[in-house]
């Protein structure tokens, strides 16, 4: 007859196995994804500002009043032109798509960005830092944060994934400050482009002064290339020169959050040690209490 000890025996093993298993298939392998969203108060900052100047014009006179083609080219072309003496063509153009990302920025809330790295620490301890493997297509949308998990899960050493990555951040802080500096030096320029178009509109108006009836006329054209850099420059390039700069500051803030997080599972830390260590960086406010 068999000893009820030895059945027991295997019995809890078999139990511990499965619930080694079943452990294994509750591991939620999902990765809080950042997204887009919309600089709400850049666009309605905008919207409100030609709207309000928009209403002063009508209230007063037709908007074709204030229309004048060469007047619009010689700002525009000419404030494009002179901005890129001081950058390169490169430069330049490269702001476009920057201006595209200021209006719909990926979702650079520091927060997010720290939960999303404790779930990834958590995963690494459940179930071992290969595990992360399975992760990195989720992180396509975040290609800082998939690279830095990616020299984790190949077993670069701490030291090694904090030098790539802050290399990295400040290579990417230089280049947003780069084209936030090429929207503010055409800020300077456009009013004077707009000053230099006054100036030949006078130049023009003065050599015709033997026919008074066009004086007034000629002085309302004049005029418009200073409105128009005024426009450009102070409610258009100075203000997302600004927008720029914070968000490269945000940019930043979520980088080093991803890099604590991946030398931290290098080195295969508790994520309780993690989340202490990413509430010193975090604001006071966005702290937080991932273990209760």
């Amino acid at each position: 007859m068999a000893d009820p000890a030895d059945q027991v025996e295997p019995r809890a093993a078999s139990q511990a196995a499965s619930q080694r298993t079943a452990n294994q298939r509750t591991v939620a392998y999902e990765v809080p994804a950042s997204g887009t969203t919309v600089d709400g108060a850049l666009i309605l900052g905008l919207t409100a500002a030609f709207a309000l100047i928009g209403a002063a014009i009508l209230s007063e006179g037709s908007i074709l009043a204030f229309w004048n083609l060469p007047s619009v080219l010689i700002v525009l072309l000419g404030t494009i032109a002179v901005t890129a003496v001081s950058f390169s063509i490169t430069e330049v153009f490269a702001v476009i798509p920057l201006i595209g990302r200021t209006l719909f920025p990926p979702n650079r809330n520091p927060a997010r960005a720290a939960e999303r790295v404790l779930n990834l620490a958590e995963i690494s301890r459940r179930q071992g830092i290969l595990a992360l493997d399975r992760v990195l297509p989720q992180l396509a949308s975040e290609p800082f944060l998939q690279r830095a998990m990616a020299m984790a899960v190949d077993g670069s050493n701490p030291e090694q994934i904090a030098t790539v990555l802050n290399t990295e951040i400040e290579a990417t802080t230089e280049r947003l400050t780069r084209s936030a500096n090429v929207l503010r030096r055409a800020a300077e320029v456009a009013p004077a482009m707009g000053l230099i178009g006054t100036l030949i509109g006078l130049i023009k108006m003065l050599a015709n002064l033997n026919d008074p009836s066009s004086i007034g006329p000629a002085m309302a054209v004049a005029l418009l290339t200073t409105f128009y850099g005024a426009v450009i420059a102070y409610m258009v390039f100075a203000p997302i020169a600004a927008k720029l700069d914070r968000n490269a500051t945000d940019e930043r803030l979520v980088q080093q959050l991803y890099t604590a997080g991946a030398t931290s599972i290098a080195r295969q830390e508790n994520p309780r040690q993690l989340e202490t260590l990413l509430n010193t960086v975090l604001p006071p406010s966005q702290r937080l209490d991932y273990y209760g």
